[in-house]
């Protein structure tokens, strides 16, 4: 009724610690934050003791954010740079 019962079986590997579990005992994570929309995506997945130690809060525009500057492609301070100038061209001076 949901889907395949054989996909639950499968392998997949928690992007945060890097263990290989069954894929019913982890947690679906898509870095798009629309997770219920599911035409031809690929999920990325967390295990459940990765996953209880993310904040759960809405992050509103925060992965596009991510996405748009590149994330994790380039040095931190790059990134730092870029991310801020990009929030602060959207939505005004970052306050202190």
């Amino acid at each position: 009724m949901w889907g395949s019962r054989s996909r639950d079986t499968e392998s997949v590997t928690c992007i945060a610690c890097g263990t290989s579990l069954r894929r019913d005992h982890a947690r679906e994570y898509d870095k798009y934050g629309d997770r219920w929309d599911r035409d031809g995506k690929e999920f990325e997945y967390l295990c459940k003791a990765c996953d209880r130690e993310l904040c759960h809060q809405p992050r509103d525009e925060l992965e596009g954010l991510l996405v748009e500057v590149d994330a994790g492609e380039h040095s931190r301070d790059e990134f730092l740079s870029w991310y801020s100038a990009l929030v602060e061209e959207r939505y005004g001076p970052i306050e202190e």
